[in-house]
């Protein structure tokens, strides 16, 4: 790629994202690519000549934070080509009525253009694009501490509730040379963490049936990368040979495990592949086979037809789980799939209330898992200093505050778990 040539007259580049860790990491690699090309990346908030907007449309909520942020990116740089992408732009897509305030609107199929779209405006304003020394990525905040890679697109499953097989597409998967290779790339940048994202990275399927856990296992041997995570899994994908590779203790004790609801009759209607007894044995068995692992989880509320019985029959299930997070979603119905036509809609007050109380619980149930991690050594990956602590994340997931005469940023660092806070745990170098 070639590079803008002085680097104090480069044309600025803000990147916005919004949505799931696959859109983070291709909005990563942009920024990795732009940057090389010695582009300045600025932030949403200041000024820049063209502005790239990742968009979400998982939720009605989704959509309008999309609107929200092109509509910013706008009023904030009139001049700026503002360019949206991502599951809002490809829901867009084509319509008459397209995107208020886009420029340009790049599909979700096309995104590995990007880099030459915003390269050729970006040369138009300089006159020309010259070649010259590379000015190197970023060198601040988490571009260079944790890094998202992606592994695997689209999605073959049929949620009744869920409208990402329509913009992502069908799944397919990157080579494993090419996961590698971009791996060996964000270490040599830096970075000491590396999750590896994707719509149903469970998934996988790298040729000669090598799946995802002979992926891990490869990326363990053929890198040194000090710690790698995984962004999301199905329960169904929980198998004997992934359950393997978390002999290795660089492969990080968290996992999120959707759930979506814990009763069994709610589960049928979203069309999900498992039962509450399955997931529970996914669960039991990822909790043998990596001693201490965090399990977060997605939990829907309210969704059409969702009695009350089943409602505290998902309640319980939660409880049990002893999850070490949850996010809870009210159910929005999406156009254009199933559940949107479907019947005995929860009334607004009621889900409000389920809502409530499920909450409640996740928050229980997070003070209790931090709990239970107090007085362990855990490693930490330190990414800044907030005020007087340092602070970062432990392998399975959870925010530490720290005090260090020295410098912990970016390092890995053993700390002793001594005490909750509103935010995390106060830990103990």
């Amino acid at each position: 790629m070639d590079n803008i040539a002085n680097s104090e007259v480069a044309p600025r580049v803000a990147l916005e994202t919004l949505g799931c860790k696959l859109n983070q990491a291709e909005t990563e690699t942009l920024a990795l690519r732009l940057s090389e090309a010695g582009l300045r990346l600025v932030g949403p908030e200041q000024a820049a000549d063209v502005c790239v907007l990742n968009t979400c449309t998982v939720t009605h909520v989704a959509d309008r934070k999309s609107r929200q942020m092109v509509r910013r990116a706008r009023r904030s740089n009139p001049e700026a080509l503002i360019v949206v992408t991502g599951c809002y732009a490809q829901q867009a897509f084509g319509k008459p009525d397209g995107i208020d305030g886009a420029d340009v609107v790049v599909a979700n199929e096309d995104k590995g253009r990007l880099p030459e779209l915003v390269l050729q405006r970006c040369g138009q304003l300089m006159g020309a694009v010259k070649v010259d020394s590379c000015p190197g990525p970023p060198e601040a905040g988490h571009l260079r501490t944790r890094a998202l890679v992606k592994i695997q697109d689209g999605c073959n499953q049929s949620c009744s509730y869920c409208i990402v097989p329509s913009v992502r597409g069908q799944e397919r998967s990157l080579p494993p040379e090419q996961v590698t290779a971009e791996i060996v790339d964000r270490l040599e940048r830096g970075y000491k963490e590396v999750t590896l994202t994707g719509t149903q990275i469970g998934s996988y399927e790298g040729g000669a049936g090598r799946g995802l856990a002979w992926l891990i296992e490869h990326i363990l041997e053929q890198t040194r990368v000090g710690r790698l995570r995984l962004s999301s899994l199905q329960p169904q994908d929980v198998s004997s040979d992934l359950l393997r590779v978390w002999q290795d203790e660089r492969l990080c004790r968290h996992l999120h495990l959707p759930l979506q609801s814990g009763s069994a009759g709610v589960l049928r209607r979203m069309r999900r592949r498992y039962t509450p007894v399955r997931y529970e044995e996914a669960v039991s068995a990822l909790r043998r086979a990596a001693h201490g692992i965090a399990i977060t989880a997605d939990m829907i509320v309210g969704f059409p037809g969702e009695t009350r019985q089943e409602f505290e029959e998902s309640l319980a299930f939660c409880r049990r789980m002893e999850f070490a997070a949850m996010h809870i979603f009210p159910y929005s119905p999406r156009p254009g799939t199933a559940a949107a036509g479907m019947g005995g809609r929860v009334s607004e007050p009621e889900k409000r209330e389920r809502v409530r109380r499920m909450l409640e619980l996740a928050r229980h149930a997070a003070l209790s898992f931090r709990e239970r991690t107090l007085g362990q050594i855990r490693p930490v990956l330190f990414e800044e200093r907030s005020d007087e602590h340092w602070t970062g994340l432990t392998d399975h997931y959870v925010r530490v505050f720290a005090a260090s005469e020295q410098s912990l940023g970016n390092r890995i660092v053993p700390v002793t778990l001594a005490a909750n806070s509103a935010n995390g745990i106060l830990g103990v170098v």
